[in-house]
């Protein structure tokens, strides 16, 4: 009985971990999705050519504030607006999901259960019509006899 338990208990354990998954804190981009698109830095926006330079302290200033501002500007969004954008795009990859799963597959299963039935009419409809005409064609020209003749 109480080796019976133990299974149960890692077979309920087994479940609960397939539908959890531990998230990676530090790298929160392994498939590195947005690599080349929001990696935006100081130096991609703000630039002086040569012969127009502001004073080193407003530059270093402004490369701390843009820098500062960007990323405290992305906490509080994310704060505010990440949780009910992301129920958002959950709720969309549902939808999604439940679409593709109920509707768009049986449609394609119908189509090519369809498809084969026509498939199979119209393979019966060449094999007693075009195949016996075409046999017929190729018994009258296959005496027919081509000979080149070089004239000089």
């Amino acid at each position: 009985m109480a080796d019976q338990y133990q299974f149960n208990s890692n077979e309920q354990k087994m479940v609960k971990d397939s539908n959890t998954k531990e998230i990676d804190l530090i790298n929160r981009d392994p498939k590195q999705i947005n690599e080349d698109v929001v990696k935006v830095e100081f130096e991609d926006v703000i630039a002086e050519p040569d012969g127009t330079h502001s004073l080193d302290g407003v530059w270093k200033l402004s490369y701390t504030t843009f820098t500062v501002s960007k990323y405290w500007c992305y906490r509080i969004l994310s704060a505010i607006f990440g949780i009910p954008v992301a129920l958002l795009w959950g709720f969309l990859f549902a939808c999604i999901s439940f679409c593709h799963i109920w509707t768009v597959m049986p449609c394609i299963k119908s189509c090519l259960i369809e498809s084969q039935c026509i498939s199979r009419i119209y393979s019966l409809c060449i094999q007693t019509f075009c195949d016996p005409f075409f046999e017929a064609l190729g018994k009258i020209f296959s005496s027919v006899r081509v000979a080149l003749r070089k004239e000089v």
